[in-house]
């Protein structure tokens, strides 16, 4: 399994609107797209930032993971993605290897592309997404 890229990185806000604007000032950045993932629970906004992305995430709704994270932890790191050529692959190897895998199956996230999460102790207690370009 080879990790092509660190996709992106992705931090729970409480508020994407006021995140935005933070980053525009800040950083003299604007998202590419903003979206509403129902699957995942979230509204998002992706900010590029070199070769990677900025995720920011706001849950649609307190009882959604996003929603729980915020909660228990406040706003700050979700997770991190990286980008792989073959997410089915991915999934098999680190199955195959141990790894605690969230989602065994892909699954479809924001802007369309395949993804899989697998659990925090696979990476440092981080959570760590895998994510199949379409």
């Amino acid at each position: 399994m080879l990790l092509l890229n660190v996709h992106h990185t992705a931090i729970a806000v409480e508020n994407l609107d006021e995140s935005i604007d933070s980053f525009r000032s800040q950083y003299g950045v604007e998202p590419l797209y903003r979206e509403i993932v129902k699957s995942q629970g979230v509204e998002e906004a992706m900010i590029p930032v070199g070769g990677s992305h900025v995720q920011l995430l706001q849950p649609l709704d307190l009882d959604t993971p996003v929603g729980r994270f915020l909660e228990r932890r406040g706003e700050g790191l979700h997770h991190i993605a990286f980008q792989v050529a073959d997410i089915d692959s991915a999934l098999t190897h680190l199955g195959r290897q141990g790894a605690r895998l969230i989602d065994a199956e892909p699954r479809v996230g924001g802007g369309g592309h395949r993804i899989a999460f697998l659990h925090p102790q696979v990476f440092g207690g981080t959570l760590v997404e895998l994510v199949e370009v379409k």
